[in-house]
């Protein structure tokens, strides 16, 4: 087995400073970057940890008991947070999604929860506020979520057959948890969930239809995701991809699926509906989603920001900086430089790494040290 252990703890310490502009930026509500793309989603890591070991994002090998996770010192308080993200809403942001790791294992993050859905838009609105999870603690958080706050949530589930799943979680985390605390979800009113299952030749693909038949009907739509080249320790090759194409033209050998218009600009997923007796999309039935990063690159409409759980604000998924807001913060930086230095980094953003990925040699794919989804969700 090749090595695949890197540096990864340095890299984290590895950040741009963010800039101080000389003029001052005020936030205007809209926010372009240099291909004219708003900043309208902010996503928000809240810890760096998980405890499962999925191959594709914390395999054991890289990610092993000896792994030297952030102190909690560095990461951001809820409070930092909270400012910040008041900042971005200045600049036009409408959706808050938090991630990890997995963020339900921050404590208190019913509390971050509460705090975050008290700010409002530009236009005096509730932002957006959702959650990405692999659904392990669900069941037991979802009321107090709900309570404080929080919309709805996506759920990471990668098959049905629990063999499968126990083994892509690689921890012995078995499905019917996860499954439950779907269902707790649904109850309490965090919906409409999504549920993420990431696709891998060869590993989970004879789960695309079991997966299809279970959540069809259910008000809970399933989106299948390629296997993407995030960081540098999954061991990623494309022989491992499933393209969309074919994930749906497996499906369609058991359902009618109609496509559907996206439901808002810079949508990830690619919509198709279930249909009824006469052909027409049936929401009885729900959808399905494809979210085909790898071989249909949606950067020219990306509208996203990320920021890790220490304070660094990364453009991209496939980014291998960040710019260092954490040291504005606690340096003393008032509201108006943070939002100035936030719309400098955005006006000079210019990613477009999936547009750009199949005209890369293999070696630089390989070699570059982009930075790790589990430290900056996806």
């Amino acid at each position: 087995m090749a090595e695949r252990v890197i540096p990864l703890y340095d890299q984290r310490l590895s950040a741009l400073p963010a800039p101080r502009p000389a003029q001052p930026i005020a936030a205007t509500g809209l926010l372009l970057d240099a291909r004219q793309r708003p900043l309208r989603d902010l996503r928000i890591s809240v810890t760096d940890r998980c405890n499962f070991r999925c191959s594709y994002c914390m395999p054991k090998e890289v990610f092993g008991n000896d792994y030297p996770y952030l102190p909690h010192g560095d990461l951001l308080t809820f409070e930092e947070i909270t400012r910040l993200a008041k900042v971005f809403l200045a600049h036009g942001v409408r959706k808050i999604r938090l991630t990890g790791g997995e963020p339900l294992l921050r404590k208190n993050i019913e509390r971050l929860v509460e705090q975050l859905a008290a700010l409002r838009t530009v236009d005096g609105q509730t932002p957006e506020l959702t959650l990405t999870t692999n659904g392990s603690l669900l069941a037991r958080k979802a009321r107090a979520l709900r309570d404080a706050g929080l919309q709805r949530v996506t759920v990471s589930l990668d098959a049905l057959d629990d063999d499968v799943f126990q083994r892509m979680n690689d921890v012995g985390f078995p499905v019917r948890d996860v499954l439950h605390g779907i269902e707790v979800a649904q109850a309490v009113g965090l919906a409409p969930i999504k549920v993420n299952m990431v696709v891998k030749r060869g590993t989970n693909d004879d789960q695309i239809v079991p997966m299809a038949r279970h959540f069809r009907g259910t008000g809970i739509v399933l989106r299948f995701i390629e296997y993407m080249d995030v960081g540098s320790s999954n061991g990623w090759c494309m022989d491992e991809v499933l393209p969309s194409a074919d994930v749906l033209a497996r499906l369609q050998q058991h359902f009618a699926l109609v496509p559907l218009q996206p439901s808002a600009p810079g949508e990830t997923a690619e919509r198709w509906g279930y249909a009824g007796e006469h052909g027409q999309h049936d929401p009885a039935l729900g959808e399905i989603g494809l979210i085909s990063s790898v071989t249909q690159a949606f950067c020219r409409d990306c509208n996203r920001a990320r920021l890790s759980t220490e304070g660094r604000l990364y453009l991209c998924l496939f980014a291998e900086r960040g710019y260092d807001l954490r040291a504005l913060l606690r340096g003393g930086a008032d509201d108006a430089e943070l939002a100035s230095a936030i719309a400098a980094i955005w006006q000079g953003r210019h990613d477009r790494y999936s547009e750009i990925r199949a005209t890369l040699p293999p070696e630089t794919r390989r070699s570059a040290r982009r930075i790790e989804m589990s430290y900056i969700g996806g």
